[in-house]
């Protein structure tokens, strides 16, 4: 069975205002204190984000436990040095972003300007078997994405307002110039002259800022789904999770048999990336077959269908379906965030439930 890895970009907060904090140093300092947190904790671009690892699982069990266990230590380190963690992709509050040290971060500052907006993310690493599948799956999930990015919608607040969209760091992030849908590439050979030609531009420094929705991963064998805001419950990110492996296992069959991938054009992919952002679960989507407008929860049961066998394989099928039916019946964390919103009226206590939720 493939493993799965999680990478997830938490807010740091004041636990009285819900302001981010730019304390990521210090607490990154205090994990480094801690034998059980090696390897856990990464430095980011932004001084108000915190960011985990997990180890690679099998298991969503497995996967869901590492993923509260971290969370519960980014809140325990993140405490020490007086602040919260929030798993929020946007602060609600207003905030001007300070960045990290180092060269590699100012260069980023510098080039990308008003680009570089705090935003949070997830992002799931699936394994492959070799770069070959890789690109193979890359070239055929992509019309999959936006439903990912739907579900995990988790931030409709922006610099103190309502910005309209579930999830606006989809589209904040959609500025950096390496981000979004490619076009199909058939081989790694083309896959690599496209990263070359990239870097080449002198755009990006290196093969790590290539950001597509979906890449090959330069650090381990496998594929990383980067479309997904960070999602408030762990239930959420375990989902998600499960239905990129399931994307994964899926086009690698498909591939096999000799299917060959949708060619859906990047313009059509990007207008279904952009209704997905604006929509959430709460209007339609772009069906990834025709890419027609389509209810939301037709959509996700198109998705659950298409990836069906291959859940049914890993004995997930039963959970994704219902942790579907609760989002589409509770909704996401842009609508959760919204109803606290609703029902407080006060920003400040979106932010504070939500640092509670996180560490549940």
């Amino acid at each position: 069975m493939r493993t799965v890895g999680v990478e997830e970009e938490l807010l740091l907060v004041d636990p009285e205002s819900g302001e981010p904090k730019a304390l990521a140093a210090a607490a990154l300092a205090r994990a480094e204190q801690d034998d059980t947190c090696q390897e856990v904790f990464e430095k980011e671009l932004y001084d108000q984000m915190l960011e985990f690892a997990t180890r690679p699982q099998s298991g969503m069990a497995e996967l869901r436990a590492e993923i509260v266990r971290c969370r519960k230590e980014a809140a325990r380190h993140a405490g020490e040095t007086g602040c919260a963690v929030a798993a929020l992709a946007t602060s609600p509050l207003p905030v001007n972003p300070s960045f990290g040290v180092g060269r590699r971060y100012q260069w980023m500052a510098e080039q990308y300007g008003i680009s570089t907006r705090l935003v949070c993310g997830c992002h799931v690493h699936v394994a492959v078997e070799s770069d070959e599948e890789g690109v193979a799956v890359v070239d055929r999930v992509r019309p999959w994405l936006p439903v990912l990015s739907a579900l995990s919608a988790n931030s409709p607040f922006w610099q103190g307002r309502d910005t309209s969209y579930s999830s606006y760091r989809n589209r904040v992030w959609t500025r950096w110039p390496s981000a979004g849908p490619t076009e199909v590439f058939g081989s790694v050979e083309a896959y690599r002259q496209r990263v070359d030609d990239m870097v080449a531009t002198g755009a990006i420094l290196d093969e790590a800022m290539v950001y597509f929705d979906i890449r090959l991963s330069a650090r381990y064998p496998t594929v990383e789904f980067r479309v997904a805001d960070v999602c408030l419950d762990a239930d959420t990110t375990v989902l998600v999770a499960m239905l990129s492996r399931g994307l994964v296992e899926t086009a690698a069959r498909e591939w096999r048999a000799g299917r060959e991938p949708a060619p859906h054009s990047v313009s059509l992919l990007r207008l279904a990336s952009w209704r997905a952002a604006r929509s959430g679960l709460t209007g339609e989507l772009l069906h990834p077959a025709t890419l027609r407008p389509a209810p939301a929860a037709e959509v996700v049961d198109a998705l659950l269908e298409h990836v069906g066998p291959a859940l049914a394989d890993s004995g997930d099928l039963e959970t994704a379906r219902a942790s579907c039916a609760r989002l589409l019946r509770d909704g996401n964390g842009a609508r959760v965030q919204r109803e606290l919103y609703e029902r407080t009226g006060s920003l400040r206590e979106v932010v504070a439930e939500c640092v509670r939720r996180t560490q549940e």
